[in-house]
């Protein structure tokens, strides 16, 4: 199914990303008509996978990861570079992406271990890139608001696990929002993770509002 499609089909009923024209303009690239990469990048920060990573990847092939969740709807594209091929996009390579809910619950854990929410898995393609829809994550105590995310060759073989966090003045305007816990526990500069590495891990933009949406754009890059 094109993308562009899937996309705009995915948002009805859950309300209209501010910033989705840009990412799909962005997504449809290809050929000659994809924006040059500079050549000079560097290779995203290597992070835990946390806790609670994917238990069953492969059976979560999908671009829409919500489930029964709810919270303010989230857009994310990944785009996936070479640092080792002059920093050029990563075709078909797999992204898997997970992160709590609303209320700081992890799916496949816990009380959840029958629940596979906000978890997926997809292929990046000829521009490096992949979206998933899904929702804002919550927090949970010790820990800055954050996304997980590893990359894997076409073998399954790793080659990044990472974090993204996002800007403080977003997460709390989402945070102070019906639905969320207010203001986390643990800031950006207080998290453990991010502490040597927060500027790398910081997610590139993320655009939009509560009422229509925040649409967050992020740059990985692998050796």
């Amino acid at each position: 199914m094109d993308r562009n499609f899937f996309l705009k089909k995915g948002l009805l009923g859950m309300g209209a990303i501010v910033a989705l024209p840009t990412v799909i303009s962005s997504c449809s690239k290809d050929g000659d008509d994809a924006e040059p990469t500079s050549g000079d990048c560097t290779v995203s920060p290597e992070e835990t996978n946390g806790p609670y990573p994917i238990l069953t990847p492969s059976q979560l092939v999908q671009s829409t990861i919500i489930g029964d969740r709810t919270g303010v709807a989230l857009l994310m594209t990944f785009t996936v570079q070479d640092k080792s091929n002059g920093c050029e996009p990563l075709t078909g390579v797999l992204v898997d992406v997970w992160h709590c809910d609303k209320d700081g619950n992890y799916s496949q854990y816990g009380s959840y271990t029958n629940d596979d929410f906000l978890r997926g898995r997809q292929t990046t393609d000829s521009n490096g890139q992949v979206s998933f829809i899904s929702i804002f994550p919550g927090w949970y105590s010790g820990r800055a608001p954050h996304i997980h995310i590893e990359i894997l060759n076409a073998n399954g073989n790793s080659l990044l696990v990472s974090q993204i966090a996002f800007p403080v003045s977003t997460y709390t305007t989402v945070y102070n929002s019906t639905g969320y816990n207010g203001a986390p526990d643990t800031s950006n500069s207080q998290d453990d993770i991010f502490a040597d590495s927060l500027d790398e891990n910081l997610a590139d933009s993320v655009t939009g509002n509560i009422t229509d949406g925040y649409t967050l754009l992020k740059t990985i890059v692998v050796e």
